[in-house]
Formats: C-alpha cells, structure tokens, sequence
C-alpha cells in the first residue's frame, strides 16, 4: 500500500491541527508499508492508471488550509487529495484539474448547500480523472455532482437530495463509476449517465428515490452496467431510453441485474415531462435495443412491472424509436396494476424475448410463449396486447411536484476511514460477474 507524502501548499496557508493530524496518519502508514504499489482503490474499482506518484501528491485540507473548496481545487495538481472537514459549503464548484480526489471526511455532515441559488454543487469539466468521495450535495438548482466531457470519473459515497435537474450526473463522458450513492429528489433523475458509446460505466449500490426517474440513461450505450442498486418512490424506476435530442442514438446494450424495483408511483415527486410520461413503471425500456434486463425484483407498479416499449420522437424517421434485440430473464415481478411484463415492438424480427420470469400477468398474452429467448414463438401478438395509450395518459393525471420541498433522506454510510485511506484518481471501474448476481430478497 503506498501513501503519498504531505508537502507545503505552494502559497501560504494556515495548516491546522486536522492536516496536521492526517500526515501523521498518512506518514506512519506509508513508513509501515513502504512503497508497494498493488494497494486496491479505496472505491473497490480499479484505479486504471495505478497508484499516484507519491512523490507528487499533497493534501489540501478546507477549511484548515483553504478557507473554501474552491479555493483547494483551483490550487491543486494532478495526484492531490483536496480534503474536506464538516461544515456547510454554501459554493458551487468548477473543476478543471485532471487526476485529483475531492473527499469530506462525513459523508453526512460535509455538506455543499446550493441555497436553491447556485447552479451545480460540484461540477467537473473536461477534467479526466477525478473523483468525489463522502460528502453530501444538496438546495442546487440543476445538479448535484456532475462529469460533464470527461473520460474516467467517480463517485463514492455520494449524496445528492433536492437538487432542481438531477442527483448524480454524468454526460458525455466514459469509462466511470457511481458506487455507494444517494440520488433523491431531483425533477428529471436521482442518477444518470447519457450520450456515451461505449458507456464503459458502472453503477452498484445505489439508492435512488423521490425523483421523477430513479435511473435515466438517454443514448447511454455499451458496456453499462445498473447493478445491486434499489430504486423506489420514484414516478418510474430504470429507464434507459433513445432520443434525437442527444447525440449517439439510439440506445443500448445496458445491463440491468440484480435490483429492488418498487413502489414506483410517487405523483407527488417533482418531475420534467418525461417523468410524467414514463411514470407509474418499474423498469421501463423506451426506444431501446440489445439490453439485458436479469434477475431483478419488482413489484408494486400503477403500470407495468418490465415493459419494453417504443419512444416517440419527431426528430427520427417514422417518429419514433422501436425497441429490438432486449433480452428480460429471470426476473421477480408481481403486483402490477396493467401487466407484470409488457411490450410493444414492430414485429417478430424485431428480437426481443422474455424467459424464464416469475409473474402473473403479461400484455400480450402468454409473452414468454410468444417471444422466447431460444426457440420459435408461437401465439397471437395481438391478444391481449399492451395499452400504450394508458401510458401515455399517465402524462396528464398528476402535476409535478416541488423539488425544494422533497424529504431529507436518512444519514447514509459512511467511507470507511476517510481520514486515513489513501486516494486513488479515477480509472476503469470494476468488472462486474453478471451471472454471479442472483434475484435479491424482499426487504422487509
């Protein structure tokens, strides 16, 4: 395990009892393991470009160092750990450094607080690399944490509520990792990573409630992984979809296995109209192709439970988006008012099949028989056949509520050892064994 070195700041700074205290820490530990390099990411992630040079990193700690975060950013280099103790930042952050780690040592009471005024709570452009660890976002009017243009990012033991777009949020950019997060009372999602192909991203351990969508991936394609996570009260749960109003349409290729899906009919969530639209669903496959939706549990549903469906778009020939080539397997679905499992696609080449799931109800009916995953189907595709109409008419029964007066969510875990861990830049996330992940219990 290497651990960096602590040096002067490059301009005068008052240095604290805190710093003090973590390069006491950070030195013993180094002294005690020397200069091993195959120390693990703090996050369970690969760090991609192995540790940092130890030589060349430095802990700026706020407030004791720096009397704001932005303050610490804007002065740290690639391989610094900017460190952040308890209080209430009232700033919005911009990041242009590549490779750097933005920590607070309480998740839960390092806490970025936008006042329902300032814009984004941290917010990195360009900058490959960087990771935000431990601390809470909160009162932005459009995001909590967002990548924006980046390759490699992270985000760790995040929490991110009553923010005005969405929680946790990355955008055109690859190769990342949402693990351990919170995403809770946002209009559009509580997590979201759009127009990336391949995507090389993941998502485990995630929390999404109270928002219009809990997980949102428009164009979002190739290696995607939506895994272990639960999301619930949301108006829908997981909903990748395809639309010309981003690039790289359309999407596909997710992997969604192993989540808790429920309970998703929350109309006094806020919502934009896409939420509205696709409200009152579990996982819901809009103008999608290839994904793989597995072993996930759902349940409590206005609408359907897992539907496969169409995106209307003027923006694309035929004015919309079909979906083909999704595989829905072995999935746990039950209570939904309309259909457990639904579809509404072109034709029989178009690819997609249902196998092996526990459910009660499907439109059309007997849809297993009729799209298999192996073999030929049989069956009439019009009986019984999903009623896209009652999805559409979800749009105008219930107003979108305020995100300014969503619930505070509970204290969440939080990072192990934050004082102390060393720091890693971000790098390729894990390689998740799909077919290792099995159906999760039922809560309580």
């Amino acid at each position: 395990m290497t651990s960096a070195r602590i040096r002067r700041p490059r301009r005068p700074h008052r240095r604290g009892t805190l710093a003090l205290l973590v390069a006491v820490v950070v030195l013993l530990i180094a002294a005690a393991c020397g200069d091993d390099d195959d120390s693990s990411s703090t996050s369970g992630g690969d760090s991609g470009g192995g540790k940092l040079d130890p030589g060349k990193e430095e802990i700026r700690a706020v407030p004791d160092e720096y009397d704001t975060i932005q303050a610490a950013v804007d002065d740290a280099q690639a391989g610094d750990l900017v460190l952040v103790s308890p209080g209430v930042y009232k700033e919005a952050v911009t990041v242009k450094t590549d490779d750097i780690v933005i920590r607070g040592l309480d998740r839960n009471k390092v806490i970025l607080d936008g006042e329902f005024e300032k814009d984004n709570g941290i917010r990195v452009l360009g900058a490959d690399g960087v990771a935000i660890e431990n601390m809470t976002a909160r009162n932005y009017t459009t995001n909590g944490f967002f990548w924006n243009g980046v390759d490699r990012y992270r985000g760790s033991y995040l929490t991110a509520y009553a923010n005005g777009d969405y929680g946790v949020y990355a955008f055109d950019s690859t190769t990342g990792l949402f693990e351990h997060s919170y995403g809770g009372g946002s209009p559009d999602a509580g997590f979201y990573i759009g127009q990336c192909s391949p995507c090389d991203a993941v998502i485990d351990d995630v929390v999404s409630e109270n928002n219009g969508l809990g997980y949102s991936g428009t164009n979002a394609s190739g290696n995607l992984s939506i895994v272990n996570s639960t999301f619930r009260n949301n108006r829908a749960g997981i909903v990748p979809n395809s639309g010309s109003y981003e690039k790289l349409s359309p999407q596909g290729n997710n992997d969604i296995v192993g989540n808790l899906v429920y309970s998703n009919n929350n109309y006094e969530s806020p919502a934009i109209d896409a939420a509205r639209l696709a409200e009152g669903n579990g996982i819901l496959v809009a103008g999608g192709n290839e994904n793989n939706v597995k072993n996930n549990r759902v349940w409590d549903h206005d609408l359907t439970g897992v539907g496969i469906v169409i995106s209307p778009d003027d923006g694309v020939e035929g004015g919309a988006y079909w979906p083909s080539g999704n595989a829905v397997q072995g999935n746990v679905v039950e209570d939904s008012r309309l259909a457990d499992l639904g579809i509404v696609d072109k034709d029989v080449n178009a690819g997609n099949c249902f196998a092996d799931n526990t459910f009660t109800t499907t439109a059309p009916a007997d849809l297993e028989t009729l799209m298999p995953c192996e073999g030929t189907g049989t069956g009439d595709r019009n009986a019984g056949a999903l009623d896209i109409g009652k999805l559409a008419d979800m749009a105008t029964k219930h107003a979108a509520g305020d995100y300014k007066t969503q619930p505070e969510p509970p204290e969440q875990d939080t990072m192990p050892d934050a004082d102390s861990a060393p720091w890693d830049k971000a790098g390729d996330p894990p390689q998740i064994d799909l077919d290792a992940i099995e159906v999760p219990a039922k809560p309580s």
